[in-house]
């Protein structure tokens, strides 16, 4: 019998190596920065540009400043993210301050001073800093937005932000599958080990930068084959402040339902009589076209001061109501016991009030909490704690009239932690986080699946005679519920220290480590069979009925990195290790998994090997004087599969009634796979046109191997079954154009422009075995991803007057995504894999605001996503035309289908808010 080793603890082997790590990166004093400050360099002369030696450099506002050496230059690190003044100054020289001066993540500014002549005289000499419309020193594809840019546009949240960057589609980036993105918070993984997806949903107002690496990354990233997403927190301030904002608004889309159900027979809805009896009729009798108050956001945060000496806090909170535009009318209730509802004769309890509510919905609980102090000597200390609470149900048309049927999903994520960063010189800190991720996540109705009568309460039921051959009614539940019982929740420790040298002016050594130690449970709770007419529960009936299991994966990684900058040459090279224990068993002989074939050699329970990758990493960028530049990015990037696809249905107990002959395609787990691997390159140019105008356009390929598919593994009685392991493989290949059009007057433009080609044997790890059960050919080859989409286009215009008003918009073009055609001409009716591609669309989001207050502090604002209602944006569509509207063939379920609003893109939202801000500065 195959068992799961379960290890609750942290072994002290594993413990004494965390800890010894730690001690080695206090001693070494070597390099590395955690993604979460930047770097402020440059040089000081005066008028004959000879170096201005021992001048003091600061960055105004802040403790952090340096001094110029022999050759007049200075570097400051360890910078948080912002837009702050440097000022240079020294006896005997005018004092000269450079105002504007934008410091990013892990990025360095340049700051060049030019003092008076030597005298006495103190006037104070202010320059605007100019920031160029495209960095020239970037080695690979990254871009980096302030909170004020943020605000600008038409967003809510974190992912918002994402999706609208060359090189992403629908959270893919450059082609990749949805979960090859690390996800950070102030540069420490936030990501769920069971599905690798973020865990938190960051509100806008919470962003200080946002740093989207959709290229090549240094090496102090890991665990991520496509991109990396860095959302670099505020913290508090030294005077007392207060900000909020509130906004209601709803779906608003008349002319819709009539242009959507042009050409096809009314739908058939239930009305409930005066006599209490329920009929048809063949027209809605409620407008649904507008609902302008389902949506709803409170949001406040507060910051200061505390009593305790140099020490800061930020709190915020926000609520978020959001009711789907389709709304539901309760007639039937899960337990009622119906025979036909539209037979007036027929005996039938229906117990439904009749009220209306949002068929889904969701309530949102977030926020965060951070104390940050520098009160210890060259010490900073930093405590966080992040929390996101959600309830709700996704909308399912056939519940429009039993709405109380559908599952509820819950789930809470909380990320929390100690950030330390301890100066060990001029040129020299050390970063240690320490974090504690907890995610919760379930999807049930009932706690106990019981009816208040002690009954089941079974499957959802719509089993309605036709009318006639042309009407079919079975497209609404009118008894029975969603069974649904699974649980899912990780709880990861997380350890990840680094430090970074500023050797000298040319070299910055970087040197880190990362120890994540993810428990994850994940399954179903309760199982329900039919038994003699009733519903029969199952509960840890192994193997065909489980209970959720726990793992104790442990995950590890180390790099070191030097960037070297000079004023002509930019190179960037890392390595990175990548440790990897599944801490699991797996059958030692497959032909016998189960061990239950007589005569065979026996099974016993083998551990999973230990795993460790190396990644090299390099960028190199050539500035071209002071207009333009070329760069060049290469690397080996690999990422560890995430502990619920390796697990899930890893019991290989299961095939112990695998009969000879049979063939199982019952995808099993094989938590003993190797990582996954992405070998990307780029090429680029940069040029800058003038000071308000520049592009960067991109080249990219990626050679993708390892990836997880399905092999087929014969018994020794000639029985097989198919289980995961690294066979799938794909490449991409891509061009991107950025264009960045700086305000010039009241007008700004920027242009994002993609092209790729995506392609590879199998969209997802289970599609070879879901090919062969289809009697479908299921050998490799090479076809389109499904969200192959080659032409992506983002438009972002913004026209605003500091003060009085701004005005931006986001348009979005996408050429389709993939599909795969129906033909009678083609073999079996089907056409080769994704070979088809679904129409192209078209979206505009808007955002105005009047500014409001003497100091511009206060707005009142209205947004609008989806400004033209557009119907469709990369969904469904009919395999026999490739169209969402219709289809060549004529039958009841493709009428059905027409007439379900939920394939459509969600129709225009109208949101009308004001924010205030109070306090700050004197």
């Amino acid at each position: 019998m195959l068992r799961t080793r379960v290890r609750p603890g942290i072994s002290q082997r594993l413990l004494a190596m965390a800890l010894s790590a730690v001690v080695c990166l206090c001693a070494l004093q070597a390099p590395v920065q955690a993604g979460t400050t930047g770097t402020v360099s440059g040089k000081v002369t005066d008028q004959g540009g000879r170096p201005v030696i021992a001048a003091t450099v600061q960055i105004v506002g802040l403790r952090l400043g340096a001094y110029t050496n022999t050759e007049g230059e200075f570097t400051i690190l360890n910078i948080p993210p912002g837009t702050y003044d440097v000022k240079a100054s020294r006896l005997g020289f005018n004092a000269v301050t450079l105002t504007g001066v934008v410091v990013s993540a892990d990025k360095t500014a340049r700051a060049e001073f030019k003092m008076g002549d030597t005298t006495l005289k103190t006037e104070e000499v202010v320059v605007v800093a100019e920031r160029p419309p495209v960095d020239l020193k970037k080695t690979s594809s990254q871009t980096s937005l302030d909170s004020k840019e943020i605000e600008q546009l038409p967003v809510q949240d974190l992912n918002d932000v994402v999706n609208l960057q060359a090189g992403v589609v629908d959270g893919h980036f450059r082609g990749g599958r949805q979960e090859e993105v690390n996800y950070q918070v102030d540069g420490v993984s936030v990501n769920n080990a069971f599905d690798n997806s973020s865990s938190l949903k960051i509100d806008r107002s919470l962003l200080q930068e946002v740093q989207v690496i959709s290229g090549t990354f240094d090496a102090e990233f890991g665990q991520a084959m496509s991109g990396v997403v860095n959302a670099i927190l505020k913290q508090g301030t030294e005077n007392f402040e207060a900000s909020g904002e509130i906004y209601t608004g709803g779906f608003f889309f008349p002319g819709r339902e009539k242009a959507r159900l042009m050409g096809v027979t009314p739908p058939q809805t239930l009305r409930r009589a005066d006599d209490g009896s329920l009929h048809l009729a063949e027209a809605p009798s409620h407008d649904d076209t507008h609902h302008l108050t389902g949506t709803q956001s409170y949001q406040l945060t507060l910051s200061g001061p505390l009593p305790l000496e140099q020490t800061t806090f930020l709190a915020s909170g926000r609520y978020y109501q959001f009711d789907d535009y389709i709304y539901a009318e309760r007639l039937f209730n899960p337990g009622d016991d119906v025979e036909d509802p539209t037979d007036p004769g027929s005996p039938f309890i229906a117990t439904g009030d009749g009220k209306r509510e949002a068929l889904g919905y969701s309530n949102e609980w977030s926020g965060v909490v951070k104390v940050t102090s520098n009160a210890l000597s060259n010490t900073k200390l930093n405590y966080q704690a992040i929390f996101n609470g959600r309830k709700g149900r996704p909308q399912n048309y056939e519940f429009r009239y039993m709405p109380d049927g559908l599952s509820i999903q819950r789930s809470i994520s909380i990320s929390h932690g100690l950030d330390l960063t301890r100066t060990l010189g001029t040129a020299t800190f050390l970063d240690l986080s320490l974090r504690q991720n907890y995610f919760e996540y379930t999807d049930h109705l009932y706690d106990i699946v019981v009816d208040s009568l002690g009954n089941y309460v079974g499957s959802p039921y719509d089993d309605l005679p036709q009318l006639d051959s042309q009407t079919n009614l079975g497209d609404w539940f009118y008894q029975g519920a969603q069974l649904n019982h699974y649980i899912q929740k990780t709880n990861t420790y997380i350890a990840k220290g680094s430090v970074v040298s500023q050797l000298n002016p040319i070299h910055q050594m970087k040197t880190g480590f990362e120890l994540s130690l993810p428990e994850v449970k994940f399954g179903n709770d309760v199982y329900f069979t039919y038994g003699e007419g009733t519903l029969v529960p199952h509960m840890d009936e192994p193997p065909d009925y489980p209970a959720p299991k726990t793992y104790y994966p442990v995950m590890g990684a180390a790099y070191i990195q030097d960037q070297a900058e000079s004023k002509n040459l930019i190179v960037r090279f890392g390595m990175r290790v990548d440790y990897f224990d599944a801490r699991s068993t797996i059958p030692s002989d497959l032909a016998n998994p189960a061990n239950t074939i007589a005569g065979a050699p026996e099974s016993h329970p083998q551990s999973t090997s230990v795993k460790a990758a190396f990644s090299p990493r390099l960028g190199v960028a050539y500035p071209i004087e002071d207009k333009a530049a070329i760069h060049f990015a290469y690397g080996h990037f690999r990422q560890f599969p995430s502990v619920g696809t390796m697990f899930a249905n890893s019991d290989y107990d299961i095939l112990g009634n695998l009969q000879a002959g049979e063939v199982r395609y019952g995808l099993l787990g094989n938590p003993d796979v190797r990582p996954e691997e992405t070998v990307q390159y780029e090429a680029g140019y940069k040029q800058i046109i003038n000071p308000d105008l520049g592009f960067d356009l991109t080249i990219f390929y990626k050679d993708i191997r390892e990836l997880l598919g399905v092999e087929f593994i014969e018994t020794y009685t000639g029985a097989e079954y198919t289980r995961l392991t690294n066979v799938d493989f794909g490449n991409i290949l891509g061009v991107t154009l950025a264009i960045d059009h700086r305000k010039v007057g009241p007008l700004s433009l920027a242009l994002d422009y993609t092209w790729q080609q995506a392609l590879g044997n199998s969209s997802d790890p289970s599609e070879t075995a879901n090919r062969a059960a289809a009697g479908e050919d299921p050998r490799p080859r090479l076809a389109p991803f499904n969200w192959d989409q080659r032409h992506t286009v983002n438009l972002t215009a913004a026209l605003s007057e500091p003060g009085r008003y701004s005005v931006s918009a986001v348009g979005r073009f996408a050429s389709g995504q993939r599909y795969t055609p129906v033909s009678e001409a083609a073999f079996g009716f089907n056409s080769e894999t994704n070979s088809g591609t679904k129409p192209s669309a078209f979206l505009v989001d808007l955002r105005a605001e009047k500014t409001i207050g003497a100091d511009s502090r206060g707005g009142v604002f209205l947004r609008v996503f989806n400004l033209f209602d557009a119907r469709y944006f990369n969904g469904p569509v009919f395999s026999t035309t490739g169209s969402p509207y219709y289809s060549r063939t004529a039958s009841p379920s493709e009428e059905i289908a027409l007439r379900n609003p939920t394939r459509f893109y969600s129709p225009r939202r109208i949101e009308l808010g004001v924010r205030w801000s109070l306090g700050g500065a004197p």
